[in-house]
């Protein structure tokens, strides 16, 4: 598509007059796809042009999650107007602060930013203030939230998404897949613009910015308390000892995995783990018997998982893992507070009839109009004051923002006088 017809797309949205726009596919950058900036002169070069470009700048990241260890970032794709599309490899520059430092002050376009910005932040690529597109998107009541389904939407344009689970670890990165990261960013800003308009015609821009800024400023979560519990399929066992195996099982595939640099489910699959669990083989010949230990590269570590399994087998009493899971500093399950607590019950069944009733008058899901865990907090603890202010002071502590709280508090309030 010549890059004026595409720009004319662009401007003018979607097409109007049937009841399903057309959507014209997105099929090449307007500039074309850039070469890959992988040496210090052609990141100096790209730092100067990004420096001397105006506006906002569109970000993206790829991981290679599935492939690798961790959720480290190996490309970065930017653009801005004036400067055009960048495509920066963080592996070859794994310091990119110049271009961080280039783009001080600028607004950063992310769709799903959450997603991005720890890996970003790796990188020493940390942003001045964020809009994202997947967060505004959320909060104007779109059905269909992923980057693809939105662009169609607003822009009328076809975002294809078939590179978006490849291993971009690859080095060269194949021709196709960095025409689709170039296209990741190419309407990032447009689209941007359409939404802020949407934002603000529905009087919800100064939610989005609130919403905005607490991705930016959200800190790094917490390391899980054990996290082999996140095993799929752990649940179904209830035995101490076998917990054991299973702990010892995935402590030994971290370490493979991480010494490989491959992800954990590709160097021993959590079928296989809880498999072994189970059946607690007495020999190697016992556990290459499973079926999860039939293939071919399993097998030959099958040495390495039995040792695992004995060393589970042989965890003292005093060390066996309970089958409860450690202990959480918020509310116990909600199936569970109808028998412990009847008023917590009763509190978060209004709690969550008036959310709901909001949710719908405001077109915003429940989970962004609230953070369901301090609506949980606030019913199974609630403050001294069940009246407007006690609610908005304890759900401004559970991390609430200030357009969540002014909204929700006073139908709170009203909810829990019905249950006095």
């Amino acid at each position: 598509m010549p890059a004026a017809a595409h720009r004319d797309l662009v401007d003018q949205g979607p097409q109007t007059g049937r009841d399903e726009p057309e959507v014209v596919p997105l099929a090449e950058p307007r500039d074309g796809v850039p070469v890959v900036v992988d040496t210090p002169q052609a990141l100096a070069t790209t730092v100067a042009a990004f420096h001397q470009g105006s506006g906002p700048v569109a970000v993206d990241a790829e991981r290679a999650s599935g492939y690798r260890y961790g959720q480290r970032t190996f490309l970065v794709q930017l653009r801005r107007q004036g400067a055009g599309t960048a495509l920066v490899d963080p592996v070859a520059l794994p310091d990119l602060s110049a271009l961080g430092q280039a783009l001080e002050g600028a607004e950063w376009v992310l769709h799903a930013a959450s997603q991005d910005l720890p890996g970003l932040v790796e990188q020493n690529l940390v942003p001045s203030a964020v809009f994202d597109t997947e967060l505004a998107a959320r909060l104007l009541g779109m059905a269909r939230v992923g980057l693809a389904a939105v662009v169609a939407e607003v822009l009328g344009l076809g975002l294809a998404k078939e590179h978006s689970a490849v291993d971009w670890s690859t080095r060269p990165l194949p021709p196709e897949w960095l025409r689709y990261a170039a296209l990741d960013v190419e309407v990032l800003v447009d689209l941007r613009d359409h939404l802020a308009e949407r934002l603000e015609a529905a009087g919800k821009a100064e939610w989005a910015r609130q919403e905005f800024e607490a991705v930016r400023l959200a800190p790094p979560p917490s390391p899980r308390v054990d996290p082999w519990r996140r095993t799929s399929g752990v649940h179904a066992i209830r035995d101490r000892r076998r917990l054991a195996v299973v702990r010892a099982l995935w402590q030994a595939r971290e370490a493979e995995a991480r010494r490989r640099d491959v992800s954990p489910g590709r160097v021993l699959p959590d079928a296989a783990i809880v498999s072994a669990a189970q059946a607690l083989p007495r020999t190697v010949e016992e556990l290459t018997a499973l079926g999860p230990f039939s293939g071919r590269g399993t097998r030959r570590r099958a040495r390495q998982w039995f040792a695992a399994v004995q060393e589970g087998l042989a965890v003292p009493e005093s060390g066996l893992p309970s089958t409860r899971g450690p202990r959480s500093d918020g509310p116990p399950p909600p199936r569970t507070w109808a028998d412990r607590d009847p008023g917590a019950s009763a509190r978060l069944t209004a709690a969550r009839a008036a959310v709901t009733a909001l949710s719908e008058q405001h077109a915003v899901p429940v989970e962004n109009l609230l953070q369901p865990d301090a609506l949980r907090r606030l019913c199974w603890s609630p403050p001294p004051r069940l009246d407007e202010s006690g609610i908005a002071e304890a759900l401004t502590g559970a991390g609430a923002r200030p357009w969540q709280v002014e909204l929700t508090a006073p139908a709170l309030a009203a909810a829990f006088v019905t249950l006095q």
